[in-house]
């Protein structure tokens, strides 16, 4: 007999998603239950079904499981990553696992996976974080995450994996907006003016930029605030206001006000000294990076008569990272502040073999078209490096980097199925992996980065 909503029973709890639910199964069907791991026994009661499975809330735990553990993140309200209840090595034995699956039902079954590369630290390791802020009736302040599927913020300002100043920071600006009855921003009648906290912090460096996004033109008491920040924090090198006054939940606008200091904060990574902007992308895991960046390099195998074509390149980071090894390094990236960035990084290093464009990867037709303008000549790619957002790379990108003809295509992802997905139409062009290593960049939360190096089959 099927299961109903409302239905009550009591299960053995035998996986875990990447999203933190945990996977049992009644009578054949899959049941995905909130705050439950391996092992646990549970008694359930069922909040929704659907034909292929069900969903439940844990009413009771009967027994707990010898691997749950509450030591990683005390919060039981914040929901945002999904293996805080379990050790480490679990975890990672489990994202290893994902991303075999992924390949196995995608078809790629000749691709090996191989042991995931663990994170030197597993807690305090994101140098950037970007905390929305709501207000209740009583004038409470909270600052956090969005909960699941949501956009109520849950508190999690005390979150363990940002370093512990991002907590203090935190603090004293709720302090301040309690003080000045600041209002927050409601989705829903547009209306408020406090949106997020956006914190980045150098690991090397130790500098952090302040971004404060708000929902209108003006921070009033701004001088004050400033002034708090810079007495009990001066590791803040610059404090700015992101101007989003948009009905969106996109986080960032492209309006920036700068109140005080500098709008970047420098940072070493892989032996390269990088300004990194608000909007630039930088890696969140610095330690993880620089194995992730190692294997970067081993892969591509750099020599001296190679011409390096970095594609989403942000601020340089992975292109200048084996300028030194190559003849030259051409970098591609949308956003025009990081290609500023990635310029003066190129000069600041006294890295002389490095250029960086303007292009838009969507538009394969005028990817390259400023780049071949300024320099008067076709660009050659021995090598192309990918590293693309979640969402991979379009199928015409797809296409186009395998007309290039490189010896090596080093594709650098943080979504599995969207590399699996990319990595069979690579096929259909003639460019094949056999050998995937997944690098746990993201401790506790679901999400796992992967590399592998694409080279022109044999046969084509």
């Amino acid at each position: 007999m099927r299961l109903k909503k409302n239905d009550t029973l009591t299960v053995t709890v035998e996986d875990i998603t990447n999203l933190g639910f945990g996977v049992a199964r009644h009578s054949g069907e899959v049941i995905f239950i909130s705050d439950t791991v391996p092992g646990d026994v549970a008694e359930i009661k069922i909040i929704k079904v659907s034909s292929s499975y069900s969903v439940a809330r844990c009413e009771r735990l009967v027994s707990l499981s010898p691997e749950r553990t509450s030591a990683r993140c005390p919060s039981t309200v914040c929901k945002s990553c999904a293996y805080k209840l379990l050790g480490y090595e679990r975890e990672a034995a489990l994202k290893e696992e994902s991303v075999r699956q992924i390949f196995k039902k995608a078809g790629l079954t000749e691709v090996e996976i191989a042991p995931i590369v663990t994170s030197p630290a597993i807690a305090e390791y994101r140098n950037k974080a970007q905390y929305p802020v709501s207000k209740d009736k009583s004038g409470n302040y909270s600052i956090g995450f969005f909960a699941p599927k949501s956009h109520r913020v849950t508190e999690a300002a005390d979150c363990p994996l940002a370093p512990s100043v991002f907590s203090e920071i935190l603090e004293l600006l709720r302090e301040f907006f309690k003080e000045k009855e600041y209002t927050c921003y409601d989705e829903t009648s547009g209306e408020g003016l406090i949106r997020h906290i956006y914190l980045r912090r150098g690991e090397v460096s130790g500098e952090i930029l302040f971004t404060l996004v708000i929902n209108g033109n003006t921070l009033p008491c701004s001088d004050e605030l400033v002034a708090r920040v810079r007495e009990r924090f001066p590791l803040v090198v610059g404090i700015l206001l992101n101007k989003n006054k948009k009905n969106t939940n996109v986080i960032l606008s492209d309006e920036y006000e700068t109140l005080y200091g500098r709008d970047y904060i420098f940072d070493t990574l892989a032996g390269v000294v990088l300004k990194i902007t608000a909007p630039s992308f930088y890696q969140v895991n610095h330690d993880c990076a620089e194995i992730l960046y190692a294997k970067a390099k081993e892969l591509a195998a750099p020599e001296k008569c190679d011409t390096l074509l970095d594609l989403y390149c942000g601020a340089g980071s992975i292109g200048l990272s084996m300028a030194r090894e190559v003849g030259e390094v051409v970098g591609i990236e949308i956003v025009e502040s990081a290609v500023e960035c990635a310029r003066f990084n190129a000069e600041n290093n006294n890295i002389t073999n490095a250029s960086f464009y303007v292009g838009d990867a969507k538009n394969t037709e005028r990817l390259l078209e400023r780049a071949e303008l300024e320099r008067g000549e076709a660009i050659r790619a021995d090598i192309v490096i990918l590293d693309p957002p979640r969402a991979g790379c379009d199928e015409a990108l797809v296409k186009y980097v395998s007309t290039l003809s490189p010896k090596r295509i080093v594709y650098i992802s943080c979504n599995p199925q969207t590399l699996a997905r990319d990595m069979l139409i690579f096929k259909e062009h003639g460019y094949v992996g056999n050998l995937v290593t997944p690098v746990d960049m993201f401790p506790g939360t679901g999400h796992v980065e992967s590399v592998v190096c694409l080279t022109r089959r044999l046969d084509n």
